[in-house]
């Protein structure tokens, strides 16, 4: 069997384990070895395949791994202000239809309206904030 194919395999079976892993080191990995591959395809002899790898390898994982981990690892985007308090649970503090009302939203009190406008919801419902308008949260009454 050709060396090249020998690499070629190699870089399948860690790409295969990267799939599984999500580490990004193995993909590294196979990327290297997939390199090697095409030096070994044109010839380069048996004895500085290995080098190529340890080269390639080494200078992914210095320069590319700290790349693909800052993106990985990101912080997923949080909402704030008025954006957070869209699926919060509010309190009808009165009562609640389409043209207006009140409710509480984390103790601090909003107008409201019905998201459906024929719908009337008495006080004490517990509701859901389905959108905040301006400074009107529109509410749907929880099942």
């Amino acid at each position: 069997m050709d060396l090249w194919l020998i690499w070629l395999i190699i870089a399948a079976m860690l790409a295969v384990a990267e799939i599984f892993t999500l580490t990004a080191a193995l993909g590294i990995l196979a990327g290297a070895a997939l390199v090697t591959a095409g030096f070994a395809a044109v010839g380069l002899p048996l004895l500085f395949q290995p080098l190529v790898f340890a080269i390639v390898a080494t200078a992914s994982v210095l320069f590319v791994r700290p790349i693909v981990r800052r993106h990985i690892l990101q912080p997923g985007v949080e909402r704030f202000g008025v954006e957070a308090l869209v699926g919060e649970t509010a309190y009808v503090v009165t009562e609640v239809t389409g043209l207006g009302g009140t409710v509480r939203i984390g103790g601090e009190e909003w107008t409201a309206r019905a998201y459906d406008e024929t719908m009337v919801i008495p006080p004490g419902t517990t509701v859901d904030v389905i959108e905040i308008s301006g400074a009107t949260a529109l509410v749907y009454p929880r099942e």
